[in-house]
């Protein structure tokens, strides 16, 4: 074998950034901000447009659940896609970049097309399927290339970037809404798709790899894919990405409909009061929760926000007839149903087992179970809903006819309840077995 122990003359060595500190990684942190809050608070500032639609035409003859299926189609797809690309990235490191490009261009031609839509099967192609397509080329890049810049201080550089989501969905409502009003929907979109790629453009230029990328030749062969089979077929992997489907099926109906109800009850200013505080809520449900799985097993981090979302679902939003219920409401459910997913990267690392090193993989993976959850919650719940429009189960619960939606939330949140505990079950006699 030929060892060498000193470079060639004339090599080229490149001195690495410093890992943890300085300035081009606290850069990369802000930039991974800044795609975080555009792609993701965008999102999960749908419900504005929900309300908007529903009540303006050319849009308010269609029906909540097509309406509905524009964001729901978006957030599911954004969540399917994770396990393909970090699949794909891992295999083709050297396209990742010029794909967050390419994804960018296609992301501000969907919005800057669903302008020109006046068909709700236009939005779903374009505002939902086009912007989910997009938005994880945009935003998976960040998380994969986190580790190359952090590593003793990666949770609170992952808590900064996925901070983002929760300012974006704090402040955008309040934006989209004043654009709303002043300016229409066509020049919202517009402006929004050149204030997306403005901003998003700029951070990508932080949004660079600290290890160099390596160059394949054509023809050369490439790293082959993970086997993550086994780790897919685990019990702890299953019966912890059932529960987090399950509590997407809770957590999705209310993140878009909380907005359509709140203006039912209330005001439109209210609906957006309302939105930006369940979305600034997850925020620090995150924070919360994911210090409490640093210390407690996390199957029983998640029996406690389950249990506590149940509660909050069936006693604040079943009763709420105006803003005195519905804003304790939006903060409680918003905090503990919105931190949920802050048990995920411990989980991800029990579930990948004796291979940690495809913890990305088994994370990618739950997040697929989330979209699909994404997509059937929000369309059962809009089924419920026009199903009892108008009408009220009795004793003043469940006003203005989401008395079925407000149970299916918190039954679902009841459920989820019982899947943490099957997933402390299994999680022990993994251990046991090990």
């Amino acid at each position: 074998m030929l060892r060498q122990s000193e470079p060639q003359e004339g090599a080229t060595i490149q001195e690495l950034a410093p890992l943890d500190r300085g300035i081009r990684a606290w850069t990369f942190c802000a930039c991974g901000f800044v795609v975080e809050m555009m792609v993701w608070g965008f999102l999960y500032s749908y419900g504005i447009f929900q309300e908007y639609y529903t009540s303006h035409p050319p849009f308010n003859t269609s029906s909540q659940v097509a309406v509905a299926a524009v964001g729901t189609v978006g957030l599911g797809i954004q969540y399917g896609e994770v396990l393909f690309l970090s699949v794909l990235f891992r295999k083709y490191p050297d396209y990742m970049r010029p794909a967050m490009w390419c994804a960018l261009v296609f992301y501000f031609l969907c919005l800057l097309g669903s302008s020109f839509a006046t068909k709700v099967w236009q939005l779903i192609l374009l505002q939902g399927v086009g912007l989910g397509f997009s938005g994880g080329f945009m935003y998976l890049p960040v998380m994969i290339l986190l580790p190359q810049w952090f590593s003793e201080r990666r949770g609170l550089a992952g808590g900064i970037i996925f901070a983002g989501t929760g300012v974006g969905g704090f402040v955008f409502p309040f934006m989209l809404n004043a654009l709303l009003n002043n300016v229409g929907l066509r020049w919202t979109l517009r402006i929004w798709a050149i204030m997306t790629c403005l901003s998003t453009g700029i951070a990508f230029l932080g949004v660079r790899p600290r290890v160099p990328v390596a160059k394949y030749r054509a023809g050369q062969r490439r790293p082959l894919a993970p086997r993550t089979v086994d780790s897919f077929r685990s019990p702890l992997f299953l019966s912890f990405s059932l529960t987090c489907l399950i509590q997407g099926l809770s957590y999705f109906p209310v993140s878009l409909y909380i907005a359509s109800f709140t203006q039912t009850v209330a005001t439109p200013l209210a609906a957006t009061v309302v939105l930006s505080l369940f979305n600034s809520a997850g925020v620090v449900g995150q924070v919360v929760l994911g210090y409490l799985t640093d210390r407690v097993a996390y199957p029983w981090v998640m029996f406690a926000s389950s249990v506590g979302s149940a509660l909050a679902a069936f006693l604040l939003w079943g009763f709420a007839a105006g803003p005195a219920l519905i804003y304790p409401f939006a903060v409680i459910f918003g905090a503990l149903s919105g931190g949920f997913s802050s048990v995920w990267p411990n989980a991800a690392v029990d579930c990948a087992g004796k291979n940690p090193e495809n913890a990305d993989i088994t994370y990618a993976g739950t997040a697929m179970f989330k979209g699909v959850s994404a997509v059937v919650g929000p369309i059962v719940s809009g089924v419920l809903l026009e199903a009892g429009r108008s009408s009220t189960m009795g004793r003043g619960y469940g006003f203005a006819g989401y008395g079925a939606v407000e149970i299916f939330v918190g039954s679902c949140a009841l459920a989820t309840g019982v899947g943490s505990v099957v997933v402390a079950s299994t999680r022990t006699r993994q251990r046991l077995a090990a």
